[in-house]
């Protein structure tokens, strides 16, 4: 939304901030700038506004003595979070990030990158056994089987939501790269359904935002209804129509960890400066974002091109 008049404050730099030196002799840890109530106010009916959004991977948050690995460093403008390293193990970490989240307006998703059929991560599970047992034609028939199935997907998308739950985080990042697994196709489309019933646009929560990102294969048109965002892991590639999937979902992102000494991050500000030639689309964002906080070339000072890109993306008004 581009007639957002407090926007420069948004995203403008404190150069107030410290750097980011990481030398383990550091005694404190830094500070950063606070704001006033105003401020804070502003920012957030902001992100609730209806706007092409910038979306971020984030993945090494600690207690660190540099901002670049904690989430108070992170761009004040940033619309959504998808927490990369996992939920936090650390209570001071904890309320970083809810002082993001609640005070700053910066939406905090659970990204899993789903594949049912991985034993590594869900050997042990029940629904990892029932939905392989699906497929054994001497464990009933096919109707019984396939109910056995729908049972699975649904026990791994509650085992997927209730810590998003449990936590009063903001919502689900599914990472569709199936690479043979079988949640794909007709699975993928009942899973889709099953978490748009608790979150996203048709859930009980529409508060709760459903995402899937992807990279290769796309996921089915069947699950566009159900989500708020498509994520592209476009790195690199043009932006562009992505099938038949409405642009104002479609998200496209830039692979920042690879890609921050380059000059203007690769691709990010380019998939911030893309338009449709109607209507808005999704928004731009970075895999590994917080890799922009290093000083390189063409980045003086912590996130100058993420700053910049959504200045480009949703430009202030004076």
């Amino acid at each position: 939304m581009k007639s957002l008049i407090y926007l420069l404050a948004l995203v403008s730099i404190s150069f107030t901030m410290a750097s980011c030196d990481t030398d383990t002799e550091a005694t404190e840890v830094q500070k950063p700038y606070t704001y006033s109530d105003l401020y804070y106010q502003n920012l957030r009916d902001y992100k609730a506004s209806d706007h092409s959004i910038a979306w971020g991977w984030f993945a090494d948050y600690t207690q660190s003595h540099s901002l670049a690995l904690r989430f108070l460093g992170l761009p004040d403008s940033l619309d959504i979070c998808s927490l990369w390293g996992g939920l936090p193990k650390d209570e001071a970490v904890w309320e970083e990030l809810r002082f993001v989240q609640k005070v700053k307006g910066t939406k905090m998703v659970c990204p899993t990158i789903i594949r049912i059929e991985d034993k590594v991560a869900y050997g042990d599970q029940q629904f990892y056994q029932l939905f392989q047992d699906s497929y054994d034609s001497s464990k009933g028939t096919d109707d019984e089987r396939l109910a056995m199935r729908h049972k699975a997907l649904e026990m791994y998308a509650d085992y997927l939501m209730d810590p998003i739950f449990e936590n009063n985080l903001d919502g689900i990042d599914l990472d569709y790269e199936p690479e043979g697994d079988r949640l794909s196709g007709d699975n993928m489309i009942y899973f889709c359904e099953y978490i748009g019933k608790k979150m996203g646009p048709k859930s009980i929560n529409p508060e709760k935002i459903f995402c899937i990102d992807f990279f290769g294969q796309y996921p089915p048109s069947e699950c566009v209804p159900y989500v708020n965002y498509l994520v592209n892991q476009t790195y690199g590639g043009s932006p562009g129509q992505l099938g038949s999937f409405p642009v104002e979902k479609c998200i496209y992102t830039e692979n920042v960890g690879d890609n921050w000494q380059k000059n203007e991050c690769g691709q990010l500000l380019n998939y911030a400066r893309w338009q449709p030639a109607k209507g808005r689309k999704g928004g731009f964002g970075a895999f590994y974002m917080h890799r922009d906080y290093n000083i390189a070339n063409d980045n003086p000072y912590p996130y100058k091109r993420f700053r910049e890109a959504i200045q480009i993306q949703n430009p202030a008004i004076y």
